[in-house]
C-alpha cells in the first residue's frame, strides 16, 4: 500500500491512517499518523502485533489478605482479646533517634511492640537490623523485626517499626530493655518496660 498526500501538510498538522489486521483478532487494528518531513521519507513500514500476554494459570494461588477471623482461627486471639498499653516516648540525641506513639500489645502467646521512629534531620539513613528485649533476670529474646516501607528511615523521617515475640510464658514481673541496633552502628533503647499481664484468666 502507497500512501502520499495530494497537498503537503502544514507545518505541526498530522493525519492518523488505520490499518486493520485481516484475522479480526485482537488488537485489530494498528494506528499510523501520518506527517510531512522535506528531509526525511518512510518507504517501507512493517507493522507486528504483539502477542496478548498469557493469561494467568487457574491454579496457581494468589496471596490472600489476612482476615480478623485469621487470627482467631489461628490462635493469635483468645476470649481475653488483645491488651494494650502505652509506652512512653524516649529520645536519644546523642544516637539521633527519637522513638514516639509507643504501643506494648499482648495477646495469646506473643506480645508486640509498636513504635514510631524519627530519624533526626542531620543523621544519615538509617535501617533497623535486630531487635531485642533484655530483662533484668532471664535470657535475652530475641524479636522478629518489621520496619515500615523499604526498611530504611530517610533523614528527617518517621517509619513505624514492630518487634515481635513469641514467647507463651513471659515472666511480667521482668523490667525489659528493648534495644533496636542499625546496620550503621547507631541503636536505640526503649528502657523499663514490663511485659503486661494478660487477662483475667490468662497468665498472672
Amino acid at each position: 500500500m502507497i500512501v502520499q498526500a495530494v497537498t503537503d501538510l502544514k507545518e505541526g498538522e498530522r493525519h492518523e491512517i488505520g490499518v486493520f489486521f485481516a484475522d479480526g483478532r485482537a488488537p485489530s487494528r494498528a494506528a499510523f499518523v501520518l506527517v510531512t518531513d522535506p528531509f526525511d521519507v518512510d518507504t517501507r513500514i512493517d507493522v507486528q502485533r504483539p502477542e496478548s500476554p498469557a493469561a494467568p494459570c487457574p491454579n496457581e494461588a494468589q496471596p490472600r489478605v489476612p482476615l480478623p477471623e485469621d487470627f482467631v482461627l489461628l490462635g493469635y486471639v483468645d476470649r481475653e482479646g488483645v491488651l494494650v498499653v502505652p509506652i512512653k516516648d524516649v529520645e536519644d540525641k546523642a544516637q539521633g533517634l527519637k522513638a514516639t506513639s509507643g504501643l506494648f500489645y499482648r495477646g495469646q502467646g506473643w506480645s508486640l511492640v509498636s513504635l514510631q521512629i524519627k530519624n533526626q534531620p542531620t543523621q544519615p539513613r538509617w535501617a533497623p537490623r535486630e531487635a531485642t528485649f533484655t530483662g533484668t533476670r532471664g535470657p535475652s529474646l530475641q524479636a522478629r523485626l518489621v520496619v515500615e516501607g523499604e526498611g530504611v528511615i530517610a533523614p528527617g523521617e518517621f517509619a513505624q517499626v514492630l518487634a515481635v515475640v513469641d514467647a507463651p510464658m513471659l515472666n511480667t514481673d521482668t523490667h525489659f530493655t528493648l534495644e533496636l541496633r542499625g546496620d550503621d552502628g547507631r541503636s536505640l533503647r526503649v528502657p523499663d518496660m514490663r511485659f503486661p499481664k494478660y487477662g483475667m484468666g490468662g497468665e498472672k
